[in-house]
């Protein structure tokens, strides 16, 4: 590997997660990233109808970021 070419740990998570949404948005259901994405949202939802301090927006919200920051940073 080239020394100078970047690490993909280097790249700026922020425009990394940008463009994954936006790849999932325009391929839907056949891009890779968006089955783990839905069912680490669905089992974030779930957990928190268990959970009693938690609603079930905030642990969708929170299992979709999971999954797509493991995603991007595996």
């Amino acid at each position: 590997m080239d020394e100078h070419e970047p690490n993909h740990q280097d790249h700026d998570l922020i425009s990394d997660a940008g463009n994954e949404i936006k790849g999932m948005a325009r391929e839907g259901m056949n891009h890779p990233s968006t089955k783990p994405v839905l069912t680490g949202a669905a089992v974030g939802a779930i957990a928190a109808g268990i959970l009693p301090v938690v609603t079930w927006p905030i642990g969708l919200v929170a299992g979709a970021g999971f999954m797509l920051y493991k995603r991007l940073r595996p």
